[in-house]
């Protein structure tokens, strides 16, 4: 009997064929975040004029403040997979940090290379990453690992007006807003999700607010104006 129930079941099997294996998955569902950022800033009165910028020292400075980052305050799963070293760039030129902000992931390095004619010494006393790279000279670079997300001020040692900042993430979801403030963060997956705007100017809780992406995906706008 025993016999006969094994070789039903095989029968059952052949006469069934084969077991499907797993089907492909499809194309992944992603939108984008896209917006303008309008930021109202008046010039500083104790900028130091950018000796090469033929008297629109004033003007970068007002660009500079006016420069925001927007980013996924709660990021999706698998928002960021550590790869290979990742290296980013923050110029001394002018007298100045260029960019003046910039935005990275954690795990990257930043380069600080000296293209002036005079020594620099970049520093920071950040909670998120406090270092000094002492005094260098033209044409050398000197680099940092950041590796704990938060916010760095730069400052140098030898030019007290020199100042920047660097936004550290621990996802990739974010943006630095261009020239024109405008703005775009890529490959969101669908759901909800709480957009921050960051800018040096901001006093008090940063601009924020909920956006969706459908299950379609597509892009969602979203504009904001700080005063």
């Amino acid at each position: 009997m025993r016999a006969l129930a094994t070789l039903a079941v095989s029968v059952a099997v052949v006469a069934l064929g084969p077991f499907p294996g797993p089907s492909a998955p499809g194309p992944a569902v992603i939108g984008a975040i896209a917006g303008r950022v309008d930021v109202r800033v008046a010039p500083s009165p104790d900028v130091r004029p950018d000796p090469a910028a033929l008297g629109m020292g004033v003007n970068r400075d007002v660009q500079d403040r006016r420069r925001s980052v927007v980013y996924l305050d709660t990021a999706p799963r698998a928002a960021f997979e550590p790869g290979e070293r990742r290296h980013a760039r923050m110029d001394q030129h002018n007298e100045r940090f260029v960019p003046h902000v910039l935005a990275i992931t954690t795990g990257t390095y930043v380069d600080f290379p000296n293209d002036d004619k005079t020594y620099h010494n970049v520093f920071s006393l950040s909670k998120t990453k406090e270092f000094n790279l002492g005094r260098y000279a033209a044409g050398h670079s000197e680099s940092i690992l950041f590796d704990q997300p938060g916010i760095v001020r730069v400052f140098c040692e030898i030019h007290s007006h020199m100042s920047a900042f660097i936004l550290v993430f621990a996802h990739r979801y974010f943006a630095v807003t261009s020239d024109d403030g405008h703005y775009r963060i890529d490959a969101v997956p669908p759901g909800s999700y709480t957009l921050v705007v960051w800018n040096e100017t901001i006093r008090g809780e940063a601009p924020r607010r909920t956006i969706t992406i459908g299950e379609s995906g597509g892009d969602v706008d979203a504009d904001f104006s700080i005063r």
